[in-house]
Parts: structure tokens; C-alpha cells; sequence
């Protein structure tokens, strides 16, 4: 994860800028410039490129619930990728899940919001992907138990929470509106990870955006709540921190960094402002201000993460929560603070991680790990310090939860 961010982004970047001059050229130049464009909107890379792999190879890891799954070549390689695939069986796969031999792909391919893609849209991706470099590349069998392993029960999956069509405009809103429902609930495939599931892995649509499962992370929520989603972000903060990784409230880190990397950092200044202009439209949540404002009243506990933040953490982030503009992002008033799960606060603490490094904000600065010299406890305490400090109210962290965050980065270590 951790080089992930700079590798990767390096190296399909690199590819997506040479490989229509090189395999394209006797292609529409325009249709594949718009598919290079849709690509980095979808975020293929993210997925499809595995570390130190051959870009859009496949082989990258993907944890989910019911085990790993390993993404797929998307080179043009005949026998390993989709060079053989036609326009429509493309299509098929974008929009039903379908593989051209009819097997079903799973979910973790977000064919859920990717249904919603234009025809147009689809088959612009098709020539760009097709356009590259072919890789040979096999796919690696999933690591999850029977009777996952079996395709088939897919189809019952999809009966129940999959529901395919194309992106249909709401008549009574804006263009704008309208253009960045199409990229959030489509191609950007927010929900995947920003939205809660239930035990099969279906999105709960009630409470979609609210904040979710992600990769072993937790992707805050994106509703118009203040403390815990982005009521407080205007637009133009929206703007920035998709675009340069960074704003004067957050700076991105973990997943996100590489969405930052691969993804919006490409986008028009367009699509990002219509982008904001939708997330700017979801409602706030009540029940994730109720479950935010339940911070502790334990007085040792607050005085022994006191003295751990002192210690670790106000070097950076200042001893007031401030932190320092445009360097070290505030931890007062902080919506990843205040989010529902704890879990990627507790990553954060635990292993450390780089920030999005972009063209308009190169320095890359980096979370630092303090795991390895912090216990369970003490991250647990100073968590529920800085979750119950100025001003911040935010619901206490168990040690347990802690615990959970470190064996799940040790299981990804080892893996």
C-alpha cells in the first residue's frame, strides 16, 4: 500500500500517455483521448495494475468479506486479456457483469455502477484499452470458499441487489447536476466503497454514501452532515482536494490517495465542479450526527491520550488540533475524526501512510507509523483524546478495535 501510491501511479500513468501513439495509430485519435479520459474517471488502474506489474495487467489483490479476489488483464493479449472481446461482450461485462463465455463476474468488478455507463461512453473505453500494449498475463484463481468459488451463485446475487440500466437524467435538475450524478453514480463508482453493506455484500441503498467498508478501510461519509461528511466543504474545497489531493481540511491518504492518483487529479475542472455540485445535493443523515456526538467523558482516559498526542502527535499536528496550513492537515474539526468507524484512524496510527502526490501539490508528505512503539491501548486513548478535543465529538475507541486494525495490516503484510 504504502508504494503503491507512487509506483503505480508512475507507471500507468506513463502508459496511459504513450499508448495510443504507440498501438493507436490507426485509430479514431479523438475517441481514444475521450476513452483515456473515461479510464482515468473509472480508476482502472487502481484495481487492474498490481504492484510492480505491467500496467492494466490484473493481479492486483482485492480483499473482500468472503475472501481475495484478484482483478483481471484488460491488455489487449488475446488469450489473457480482452483482445479477443467484442464490442458487445465488452459492453456485456460493463453492464450485466457478464463474461463473454457467460460466467459472472463478481461485484467487486463494479459492474453495479458502471451499468449506468453510455454506450458511447463504453465502447471509447474498449478503443483506448485497446490501444495498448498487449500483456500476457494469467488470471489468479480467487481465495474464497465453496460455494463462492462457484460463478453461478452470482445470479442470485444480482436477482437481489443488482439492478442494470443506463444513467437516466432528472429532468428537474441542472446539467451540471445531472453530469456529476453520471460520474459518482456511474463511472467514479463512489459507493463501492463510500456506502455501507449489508452481510452479503449489497449496498444498503437507504444509506448509501453514508460511509463504508473499503479495502480493509473505512471511506467516510459523503452526505451533508458537518461533522461527518462534507456539509461543512463548500464546492471550490471539493474542487481542490479531488484535484491536488489536498485542501486546508484533509489531506488524502490511504485508498483515497490512490483514487487522487489515478483518478480525479485527471478530471476537468468541469467534472470536478459538477462532481461537487451532486455531493453537494445529498441530504445529511440524522443518525450519523446522533452516532457522532457521543465523545468520551472518561477523564483518565482523556488525560492519558492527552499525554500520548503531547508526546507523538502535537510535533505535527499542533498541541491546540490545528495543525499547519497547507503542511499537516488539522485534526480539529476534522470530518475523517469524526467518522462512524474508527478503522482507518486506527491504520493511520498503525502503519503510517503517504499523502496524494499531485502536479499542483508534489511534496508528498507522509503519516509516520507509530505501531511499532505504540500498544493497542494507547492508540485507543489518544483516538478517543483527539475524537473528544476541541470541539470534536466523536464516539470513544475501543482497544479491541485497534487490535482488529493491527491484525488485518499484519494478514496484508504477510500476504
Amino acid at each position: 500500500m504504502k508504494t503503491r501510491n507512487t509506483l503505480l501511479a508512475a507507471a500507468a500513468g506513463m502508459a496511459l500517455a504513450a499508448a495510443p501513439l504507440a498501438f493507436g495509430i490507426d485509430a479514431d485519435y479523438g475517441k481514444l483521448a475521450r476513452g483515456r479520459y473515461l479510464v482515468h474517471a473509472g480508476d482502472c488502474a487502481a484495481c487492474h495494475t498490481d504492484d510492480g506489474g505491467q500496467p492494466f495487467a490484473g493481479g492486483r489483490a482485492i480483499p473482500t468479506p468472503f475472501g481475495t479476489i484478484y482483478s483481471t488483464n484488460i491488455t489487449p493479449d488475446k488469450e489473457t486479456g480482452i483482445g479477443g472481446w467484442t464490442d458487445e461482450q465488452f459492453y456485456a461485462a460493463m453492464h450485466e457483469g457478464v463474461r463473454p463465455n457467460g460466467q459472472h463476474l463478481y461485484p467487486a468488478f463494479p459492474y453495479p455502477w458502471f451499468t449506468k455507463l453510455t454506450r458511447d461512453d463504453v465502447l471509447a473505453i474498449k478503443a483506448y484499452l485497446d490501444s495498448m500494449r498487449p500483456v500476457k498475463q494469467e488470471a489468479k484463481p480467487p481465495g474464497m470458499p465453496w460455494p463462492l468459488t462457484v460463478r453461478e451463485s452470482v445470479a442470485g446475487w444480482n436477482m437481489l441487489f443488482f439492478k442494470p440500466g443506463t444513467f437516466q437524467p432528472n429532468a428537474g435538475k441542472s446539467p451540471q447536476w445531472n453530469r456529476g450524478a453520471y460520474l459518482v453514480e456511474g463511472l467514479g463508482h463512489c459507493g463501492a466503497c463510500h456506502s455501507p453493506k449489508n452481510v452479503l455484500g449489497g449496498v444498503k441503498k437507504k444509506d448509501r454514501f453514508e460511509g463504508g467498508q473499503g479495502e480493509g478501510w473505512f471511506a467516510t461519509s459523503l452526505v451533508g452532515n458537518d461533522r461527518a461528511g462534507l456539509g461543512s466543504w463548500s464546492k471550490e474545497e471539493i474542487v481542490e482536494y479531488l484535484k491536488t489531493g489536498a485542501n486546508d481540511r484533509a489531506r488524502a491518504m490511504g485508498p483515497m490517495a490512490e483514487v487522487v492518483h489515478n483518478s480525479t487529479m485527471y478530471l476537468s475542472r468541469e467534472d470536478l465542479e459538477a462532481v461537487a455540485t451532486y455531493l453537494k445535493d445529498l441530504p445529511p443523515e440524522k443518525s450519523i450526527e446522533r452516532n457522532a456526538s457521543l465523545p468520551s467523558s472518561d477523564d483518565e482516559r482523556m488525560k492519558r491520550g492527552r499525554l500520548v498526542y503531547v508526546d507523538q502527535c502535537a510535533g505535527c499536528h499542533m498541541e491546540n488540533g490545528q495543525g499547519i496550513a497547507h503542511v499537516f492537515p488539522a485534526i480539529k474539526g476534522n470530518t475523517g475524526v469524526h467518522a462512524q468507524d474508527p478503522t482507518s484512524l486506527a491504520r493511520l496510527v498503525l502503519e503510517g501512510a503517504p499523502s496524494a502526490k499531485t502536479p499542483a501539490k508534489p511534496e508528498g508528505f507522509a503519516m509516520p507509523a507509530f505501531g511499532w512503539k505504540l500498544g493497542n491501548e494507547d492508540i485507543a486513548d489518544v483516538l478517543t483524546y483527539i475524537r473528544a478535543s476541541w470541539g470534536n465529538q466523536a464516539a470513544p475507541v475501543a482497544a479491541s478495535k485497534v487490535a482488529d486494525a493491527r491484525k488485518q495490516v499484519a494478514n496484508m503484510g504477510s500476504g
